[in-house]
This record gives structure tokens, sequence and C-alpha cells, in this order.
């Protein structure tokens, strides 16, 4: 038992550290997607890149993409019905709290921020509602959907979800990609090949 519970907590750890969040992971249509053996990944000639993405950022996620799929048993194959398309978004963030936290006490507890002369002196109960901001910061969203292209079919989708601090997302290097991917195969359906699992 105290080997499972540190288990747990070990990878709760791990798990935790990773800069980077799964937004969801859906299979739509009850797709099988065990049945599909093939795929490929769509390339810039079949649309545009997404604004702010370059070409080499284009090519390190689509290596990534790759990678966990052929280590799930697929094979890449330019006329496969099974295309994954890939879309960046990044967007503006403001994160809030309550002015006045519930059981907020001065100088005490871990609310930021500290007020110098205690805001719940003149701050009224009716202004319950107030946010301050604590926060301005920019999301990077990664996602990925499959499709079966030849019939229109959606059949599954998955986003993960990262800070970007100076305009600098981790979607831009190598490591922070892998990480990314990797977390947006988290829950996918069909697991690792069993020589690819730690």
């Amino acid at each position: 038992m105290k080997k499972l519970f540190a288990f747990l907590a070990i990878a709760a750890l791990l798990t935790a550290c990773s800069p980077y969040t799964l937004v969801n992971s859906e299979v739509y249509n009850n797709a099988d997607l065990r049945s599909y053996h093939t795929f490929r990944i769509v390339t810039p000639d079949m649309g545009k890149l997404p604004p702010g993405m370059e070409m080499v950022t284009y090519y390190n996620i689509a290596a990534a993409i790759r990678e966990q799929m052929v280590e799930r048993g697929f094979t890449e194959n330019p006329d496969s019905p099974l295309l994954i398309n890939i879309a960046v978004t990044t967007q503006r963030e403001i994160q809030t709290e309550p002015a006045i936290p519930p059981g907020y006490f001065p100088y005490s507890g871990p609310y930021y921020p500290y007020w110098m002369y205690p805001r719940s002196y003149y701050w009224s109960n009716y202004y319950s509602n107030a946010q301050v901001i604590t926060g301005i910061y920019k999301e990077g969203v990664l996602t990925m959907d499959m499709v079966n292209i030849n019939e229109k079919l959606p059949l599954y989708s998955s986003s993960v979800a990262t800070i970007i601090n100076n305009g600098q997302g981790q979607y831009r290097n190598l490591e922070g990609i892998a990480q990314a991917v990797q977390v947006l195969f988290s829950k996918f359906p069909v697991p690792l090949l069993p020589q690819y699992r730690k």
C-alpha cells in the first residue's frame, strides 16, 4: 500500500510540473480509431499556416505528431483517409480574484494583492462580486483534429494549452513541442505499443 501511495504521489508531482494542460480529448461519431492503420498530416498546400506560425514550427509539430502515431502502430501514407489537421491559437487572458475574498482577514492568507490600508474597511458588501486583476498573460492552444477525409467525418479532437511568456511560446522549441504533443496524446484511445511504454 505504501508503494502504491508513493507511486501516486510521484506521478502527481511529475504531472503537476508540466507547463501544458490538456483542455479536451474527445472521440466523435463513436469512431473506432483502432480500425485505422494509416494516417496523413495536413500540409501547408492544403490550406494556409495559422497566423504567427512559421514553417519550422509546423514541421516540428508534424514530426512530434508523426512520432506519437508511429509509436501507436500507425503508418504514414499520403492516400490515407485518416487526416490529422492542426491549429494553433494565441489569445490574451486576464486572471482575476474576488476583491474581498470570503473569510478575508487583512494582512493574512494567500490572497494577492496585499493592500496597505485594508480594503475591507471601505469596500462595502454590495461590491462583493467585484474582481481584482491579478495577472494578464497570453495563452497558446494547440489543437489536433482527426478526420475521415473521404467521408468528411470528424473522428477525434484534442487540445493542449500553455502560458506564453514575453511573446515566446513554448510551441517554438523542439522540447516544448514534444512535451505539448505528448500531453495532446495523453488520452488518445489507441495506446502506445508495448516497446514504447515506459
